[in-house]
């Protein structure tokens, strides 16, 4: 299956750019490109993945852009050159998918968007840095036991197979899930399915930026 892709970029080479890495690469078709976000969202009906600059001359936030194309139906990555962590952090509370850098070579942009496509998250060593300095993130205290949970499940691991791996009933993985759950919650950092646990795990340094299916 082909998959549509969309950019959000002012910057005409940078188009160019994404064009060039996508025109040999038979599964995936650049659809549409637009110099804003709501320009793009009246041209595409259906995008598989919207690669969105941080810096776009209508004045726009990174925040607010990527809320609108999710609530397009879009899956969203953010493209920048790493000097701008705070608009990292813009994008990363909308809940954007990951990040893929300018400098990345062709084969790397790619496996980015195939990526997002599936819905995994797509995290370098920019955005773990962006989170990492960011001022207003509060840590959530994990117990060793909650930190276990949470790295397995956020890995792929089903319910059933903490329990088996723990030696716990399911429904106590499914407890723990809740309280790590609420956790974030508390903290202003709401984690409601698996992808947003893998960022916090991220975030918090219990799991590495990039996962195993992703490689």
């Amino acid at each position: 299956m082909e998959l549509s892709v969309g950019i959000v970029d002012d910057h005409q080479s940078a188009v160019w750019g994404i064009e060039r890495v996508l025109q040999d690469e038979p599964s995936m078709r650049l659809a549409a490109a637009a110099k804003t976000v709501d320009e793009l969202i009246s041209l595409a009906a259906r995008l598989d993945v919207v690669i969105l600059d941080l810096r776009l001359a209508d004045g726009t936030v990174p925040q607010s852009n990527v809320e609108r194309l999710r609530a397009a139906g879009f899956g969203v990555l953010v493209y920048t050159s790493g000097e701008y962590p705070d608009l990292l952090r813009s994008a990363a509370r909308a809940g954007v998918l990951g990040m893929v850098s300018k400098s990345a070579d062709r084969a790397d942009v790619v496996a980015a968007i195939a990526a997002a496509a599936r819905g995994n998250p797509v995290l370098g060593m920019e955005w773990a840095a962006a989170i990492d300095s960011d001022p207003e993130l509060d840590a959530v205290r994990l117990s060793p036991q909650l930190q276990r949970v949470l790295t397995l499940y956020a890995n792929g691991h089903t319910a059933r197979r903490i329990s088996e791996i723990m030696y716990v009933q399911v429904d106590t993985v499914n407890m723990y899930l809740k309280r790590i759950r609420q956790k974030y919650a508390e903290a202003g950092r709401p984690a409601p399915t698996k992808l947003d646990l893998f960022k916090r795990a991220v975030e918090d340094g219990l799991l590495p930026p990039h996962r195993r299916d992703q490689q």
